[in-house]
């Protein structure tokens, strides 16, 4: 277990969510790095996962989650309502800091009192969607783990999921490291 109680933060991945056996060793997992002062990250990973989970992914938000991915359509999936601004109020009571990515619309990023609307990185042709999402956590988890502010977590997953959007396959072809300098350095 040191390998949660070492870290800055803990991934659960909601596609796992399915199995008995998954689901005790996130909630293991997420307790270890509670107790040890680690913060929890959920991504809700996909609307049917919400629609099968919904209370049991309520309560993980409620009790261990300290940090939150979802898309557009799981966000309203998971509170059952219309609107982004009416699910970024119902979360925002749920989790420390929440990352909304919306496609072309960018992400929206919500910590406490702070929202940062991140614009889509411009001039992305999309080829394949596939770990669109995990790329953007990545990028968002990494600043963050940096001590990065929020505004710069968003730009880094942005950035991130832009570069596995631009072709086939979820690993990234470009040098991210050097996606990623710019930014770090306060630029872009």
């Amino acid at each position: 277990m040191e390998y949660i109680t070492s870290s800055k933060v803990v991934y659960l991945e909601g596609y796992l969510w399915d199995q008995p056996r998954a689901k005790k060793a996130m909630r293991d997992a997420a307790l270890k790095a509670q107790e040890a002062g680690v913060k929890v990250s959920l991504t809700l990973s996909d609307a049917f996962c919400v629609g099968r989970f919904r209370d049991e992914f309520l309560e993980l938000l409620d009790n261990h989650v300290d940090i939150l991915f979802a898309n557009e359509s799981e966000i309203l999936s998971l509170y059952q309502v219309k609107t982004v601004e009416d699910a970024i109020a119902r979360v925002s009571s749920h989790c420390e800091v929440t990352a909304l990515t919306r496609s072309e619309k960018g992400s929206i990023v919500i910590g406490g009192a702070e929202s940062h609307v991140i614009p889509a990185e411009p001039k992305v042709r999309v080829v394949d969607t596939t770990g669109a999402g995990d790329a953007y956590a990545a990028g968002f988890l990494y600043a963050y783990t940096q001590g990065r502010d929020l505004q710069t977590c968003g730009r880094l997953g942005s950035v991130m999921a832009a570069e596995i959007i631009s072709h086939y396959g979820a690993r990234p072809e470009a040098d991210v490291k050097a996606l990623a300098s710019p930014i770090l350095a306060g630029g872009r």
